[in-house]
């Protein structure tokens, strides 16, 4: 469903676009176009006085804090430069974003995000951000479950794997909010929420 409406109190959440993500092989955008699309997206929230939150991801090169239970994916975490999980340059430093800190893949397990948006009085977050089908999809899952209306920039978003990132916009999102283009938002923000 495309993009209708606007609560009258909504964010940004933009998911993982950090230093080693943003250079990963993704698709059927770069980490490079999904950084520009974010960027737009999060100047126009700016603009207009909406929240933006800026979440990352990052673990312990031990692993001491990775979630519990067993899994068929290596650990690649001691081979991490330094400052991989920075956010990347052109989304970091506004002063009034929100910056939440995660160990898993929802922004909303663990951290302090929920409460975050709602001391804000927001009732609708747009998603943005790297996985489609890991970081944004869980994210999305979770806000729905949190009782939030959901937005998904589809086109700022991308995947290390196609089917994974059609499989999230054809089949998931559809099930927890409204898709669309990051000007497609933009253009429905400027002509003010409801």
């Amino acid at each position: 469903m495309p993009v209708t409406a606007f609560d009258s109190s909504c964010a940004l959440v933009i998911i993982d676009l950090q230093n080693a993500l943003v250079s990963a092989p993704t698709t059927p955008y770069s980490g490079t176009e999904v950084v520009g699309r974010a960027v737009e997206l999060a100047r126009a929230f700016h603009e207009h006085g909406a929240p933006v939150a800026l979440v990352r991801v990052t673990a312990r090169a031990d692993g001491s804090d990775a979630a519990p239970g067993r899994t068929e994916a290596p650990n690649h975490r001691g081979s991490l430069p330094e400052g991989w999980d920075d956010i990347v340059d052109d989304l970091a430093g506004h002063p009034d974003d929100i910056t939440v800190t995660k160990r898993t893949w929802s922004a909303f397990h663990g951290t302090d995000l929920d409460l975050q948006l709602r001391r804000r009085g927001v009732t609708q977050i747009v998603l943005a951000g790297l996985t489609t089908s890991i970081g944004v999809e869980s994210t999305a899952r979770a806000a729905y479950e949190h009782g939030y209306h959901v937005t998904l920039a589809t086109d700022a978003m991308a995947d290390l794997a196609i089917e994974a990132h059609r499989n999230s916009v054809e089949r998931i999102f559809p099930l927890l909010g409204q898709t669309g283009s990051t000007t497609a938002i933009v253009e429905m923000l400027a002509k003010g929420r409801t």
